[in-house]
C-alpha cells in the first residue's frame, strides 16, 4: 500500500526535485506502521526577507489509528537548516522514531520501571573527580556522580554518609539513578 501524501511548500517556490525527496521518505514510514492513513508533509522558509542564513522548517503529519505523529523541525540555532533537504531528512527522522514509539504503546512493548529506592552508605569518593561509589544494603557497589545527587547535596556528602538510591543497570555495572541524603534530625 502506498501512503496518501500530500506536500504543501509555504513561502518558497515548489521544487520537484525536494518534493521527490520527500515522497521517497514517506514511502519509507510504512516498514515502520502498516497502518497509515495518510502523510502531509510542509516545508517552509518562515522568513523572505533574508539572503543569508534562511532556515527552513519542516513538518511532517503521520495519521495513524489511535494517535497522530506531528514533528516539526526548525533550526533557529541549526544552521544546517539553511538546506531544506537538511531540515526534512531530520523531520522524517524524528517521525520514523515517534512513530516506532507509538507502535510499540500501542502493542503493549512500552516497559514502566518503576524507581526502586534502596538504603546505602558512601563508600568513596575519587579525589578531584565529581563521583564516587555507594554501598548498599546488599553489599553491592553502585556508581554515582554529582549529576544524580538530588538538590545540591553532592558537596555535603562525606563517606560513611547514609542515602536512598534508585540504581539501573549500565554499560560498567551498576549505576545510581537518583541519591537522596538521608538527613538526620539534630537533638535540639
Amino acid at each position: 500500500m502506498t501512503v496518501p501524501l500530500q506536500v504543501t511548500f509555504k513561502d518558497m517556490d515548489p521544487s520537484p526535485a525536494l518534493e521527490s525527496r520527500i515522497r521517497a521518505k514517506a514511502a519509507r514510514l510504512e516498514r515502520f506502521a502498516d497502518d497509515i492513513l495518510r502523510c502531509h508533509v510542509i516545508v517552509e522558509a518562515p522568513h523572505r526577507h533574508h539572503h543569508q542564513g534562511r532556515l527552513y522548517r519542516a513538518r511532517v503529519e503521520v495519521f495513524v489509528p489511535r494517535g497522530d505523529v506531528i514533528v516539526t523541525r526548525e533550526g533557529p540555532l541549526n544552521h544546517a537548516h539553511e538546506d531544506p533537504y537538511v531540515a526534512v531528512r531530520d523531520a522524517f527522522d524524528a517521525a520514523i522514531r515517534q512513530l516506532e514509539d507509538h507502535v510499540r504503546r500501542l502493542r503493549g512493548d512500552v516497559k514502566h520501571h518503576e524507581p526502586v529506592m534502596r538504603r546505602g552508605r558512601i563508600a568513596r569518593f575519587i579525589a578531584g573527580e565529581d563521583y564516587g561509589f555507594i554501598e548498599t544494603e546488599g553489599g553491592e557497589e553502585v556508581y554515582f556522580h554529582r549529576n544524580s545527587v538530588a538538590g545540591d547535596g553532592f558537596d555535603r556528602l562525606r563517606v560513611g554518609d547514609e542515602v536512598h538510591v534508585s540504581v539501573e543497570e549500565g554499560e560498567k555495572g551498576p549505576q545510581a539513578v537518583v541519591v537522596h541524603p538521608v538527613h538526620r534530625r539534630s537533638a535540639d
